[in-house]
């Protein structure tokens, strides 16, 4: 797709994933005290997006990935490592919050402007460089085509 703007790849890709099963990304909940005293920390559905390598791309908007995890009951486990058991609490909450034990979460996600991309400006991993939409995939900072990329990872599913 040459020429295209960022919204005009991102909605071709959303037409290619029509069908497919979103994932939920979710976010924490303020904590609030009924009858004085704190309920445990709990992560709630926000939205519902397809996982495209480091994108999350909803039917409206586009994000970039965070931490990905799978929401489970909260239990006593032996761990080895703060990590670990850091983790397993944000499982829990996700549960806690309405996700189906096993589910997919979403946590952490950037939401993404197109537009700004569209007019030269960043926006998280997403860029122009002389005027076609480029996507950061790497920590190490490699950028590629949005529309070349997307194309590999949809040809992927």
């Amino acid at each position: 797709m040459t020429d295209a703007t960022t919204s005009e790849i991102l909605d071709a890709a959303r037409a290619r994933l029509a069908g497919s099963p979103q994932e939920r990304l979710g976010d924490w909940a303020s904590s609030r005290r009924i009858l004085g005293i704190g309920r445990a920390p709990r992560i709630l559905p926000v939205t519902a997006a397809w996982h495209v390598g480091v994108l999350l791309i909803g039917e409206d908007r586009v994000f970039a990935t965070g931490e990905v995890l799978r929401a489970r009951h909260d239990a006593i486990r032996g761990y080895t490592a703060e990590s670990q058991r850091a983790r397993s609490d944000r499982a829990a909450a996700a549960h806690r919050g309405g996700f189906a034990e096993g589910e997919v979460v979403h946590l952490g996600w950037t939401e993404l402007d197109p537009a700004a991309v569209d007019r030269g400006e960043g926006s998280g991993i997403l860029s122009s460089v002389s005027g076609v939409p480029q996507v950061r995939w790497s920590a190490a900072g490699a950028v590629r085509p949005l529309a070349d990329y997307l194309d590999d990872m949809l040809s992927l599913r």
